[in-house]
């Protein structure tokens, strides 16, 4: 017993802060969402059972964002999952000033997230470097900020840059924990460079595949600041770049809705949670090096 209150002692900052800061908001925004909350005149609360649930059913714009998070995390998750693993491994490899070439590929990582907007905002523009980069081998300008057919896929390149970097690095430091043995023994057998990357350093890097496409899910689904920003807000042009993270902040600091956005945030996080599982599930134990 005495070994147990030290025990949890120690612990209860830790369990004060998650409690305090994570797990109360959690239940705060649970019971929101079954109620219609009145924020304006006093606060109050009216229960309304699961009519903010089922009122997505009829929210156009809902399932325009659901629609635009989903094939932003269809396209972006695997681009920047193979193109974070194709530039682990050139710098894995010896090649010159691979030093500097690790630290020139990091930086788009270390950069402001609404920074970097701003920066390929202004790219972007009609007369930006993009467009006056495709007029030197005369291609035509695109409206890359005010075209809805382009618009979300410029924050998809914008995205894809800034983090497959950093997804490289998680990469890199587990490609160089591979026993080397591996490789020497192929190396005899007469394995080329691609039967090496596809028979031995893909298969051993599955777990670290898996925590990366996990984040990279995560982390899609959760974007918000460059939408914003790109549509100062309006999730535009013509809902383009709406996502289901700007339309819950729309709801709830815009239209004051908490119970509705609440209902929203919960149902995205059930989301991450499912489609987190069928990745566990696909993706099997995750144990490196078996």
């Amino acid at each position: 017993m005495k070994d147990s209150l030290t025990g949890y002692m120690f612990m209860g900052p830790a369990i004060f802060i998650l409690s305090v800061f994570i797990l109360a908001p959690i239940l705060y925004a649970l019971f929101l969402s079954f109620n219609d909350v009145e924020l304006l005149g006093g606060i109050s609360y009216q229960f309304e059972a699961l009519d903010n649930y089922t009122r997505v059913v009829d929210d156009s714009r809902a399932k325009i964002a659901l629609w635009n998070t989903f094939e932003y995390v269809i396209i972006v998750v695997p681009v920047q999952t193979f193109l974070a693993l194709l530039l682990a491994s050139a710098l894995n490899s010896k090649i010159k000033g691979r030093n500097f070439f690790r630290l020139i590929f990091f930086l788009p990582t270390v950069t402001s997230s609404a920074v970097l907007t701003l920066i390929f905002m202004w790219m972007y523009k009609q007369d930006g470097l993009i467009n006056t980069f495709l007029g030197v081998f005369s291609l035509p300008a695109i409206d890359w900020l005010n075209n809805p057919e382009v618009a979300l896929k410029s924050i998809m390149i914008m995205n894809i840059w800034a983090t497959a970097p950093f997804f490289m690095v998680i990469y890199l430091a587990a490609m160089q924990d591979i026993p080397k043995d591996l490789y020497e023994a192929a190396t005899i057998d007469g394995a080329n460079w691609w039967q090496k990357f596809f028979r031995i350093t893909v298969p051993m890097l599955k777990p670290i595949t898996f925590f990366v496409v996990v984040m990279g899910v995560i982390g899609t689904f959760q974007l918000f600041d460059q939408s914003y920003i790109f549509s100062g807000g309006s999730g535009g042009p013509n809902n383009s770049t709406l996502t289901v993270v700007l339309l819950i902040y729309q709801y709830a600091f815009d239209l004051l809705d908490m119970g509705y956005a609440s209902a929203l945030a919960i149902m995205l996080a059930i989301i991450i949670m499912v489609v987190t599982i069928i990745q566990r599930k696909f993706f099997g134990e995750e144990k490196m090096y078996s």
